[in-house]
């Protein structure tokens, strides 16, 4: 079954109403971070896809990622919970939860804005070229395990 498609506005749309009902005190149901830091975890991915301030993996990084994650992250299937991150990921310092709930926002409107004909082919930071529904499902994916982590 294909995942919810973030190019549609109407799905981004009902992320975003569940991003907005976080407050800074929202516990998870599992896990460690708190909602400022999951927020702030959710806005790597969206860095990795517009901003270039993450050191990008080497050729063996790259091999490894392709062999043991890709697969994880682009297909269908739900993460499970208590999953490793990759160190780019790991947020364990205090982040400002309305400034991080705002960037997320903002990255999700800018990805649908673009729409999935800007994503075709278009370059990971760690993966090489995905198509557009590999990216959808790697941002939607990710974002729905990290509220869902939050009872959303």
């Amino acid at each position: 079954m294909a995942l919810p498609n973030v190019f549609d506005k109407a799905v981004s749309d009902q992320l975003i109403a569940r991003i907005n009902k976080l407050t800074p005190e929202s516990t998870p149901l599992w896990g460690k971070m708190s909602a400022p830091q999951m927020l702030a975890h959710c806005n790597v991915t969206y860095e990795m896809c517009y901003e270039d301030i993450h050191p990008k993996p080497g050729f063996i990084g790259k091999v490894l990622l392709n062999l043991f994650v890709k697969n994880q992250v682009i297909s269908e299937k739900n993460y499970g919970k208590n999953l490793r991150t990759g160190p780019q990921f790991l947020v364990t310092d205090n982040k400002d939860f309305e400034k991080e709930k705002q960037r997320l926002i903002d990255y999700i409107n800018r990805t649908q804005k673009l729409g999935a004909n800007a994503f075709e082919q278009k370059e990971s930071h760690s993966f090489g070229k995905l198509s557009s529904i590999e990216w959808n499902n790697m941002f939607y994916k990710h974002l729905n395990h990290h509220l869902e982590q939050f009872g959303l």
